[in-house]
């Protein structure tokens, strides 16, 4: 792992298109100001893994289980 200091308003550069800026600091937190392209995804780590928990569980249901939800995602009783 890269370990960098930064100052408010000092940037990082990773790759030729991303950009990081420190925007501000409040005693432990950081705001962080992120310039990507549309087509790279960016997101916190914990609504990152909580997308890929989504699809790893949608990856496991069975087709036929599908036709079970209605429109909502919500089951049906088909009896």
């Amino acid at each position: 792992m890269l370990v960098l200091s930064r100052q408010r308003d000092e940037s990082i550069i990773i790759g030729d298109n991303v950009v990081i800026t420190v925007v501000d600091v409040r005693g432990d937190k950081v705001k962080l100001g992120i310039d990507a392209p549309k087509e790279i995804s960016v997101h916190r780590r914990e609504v990152y893994e909580a997308i890929q928990r989504e699809n790893r569980q949608a990856a496991m249901l069975n087709p036929n289980d599908a036709r079970l939800l209605d429109t909502n995602g919500e089951s049906v009783d088909l009896q």
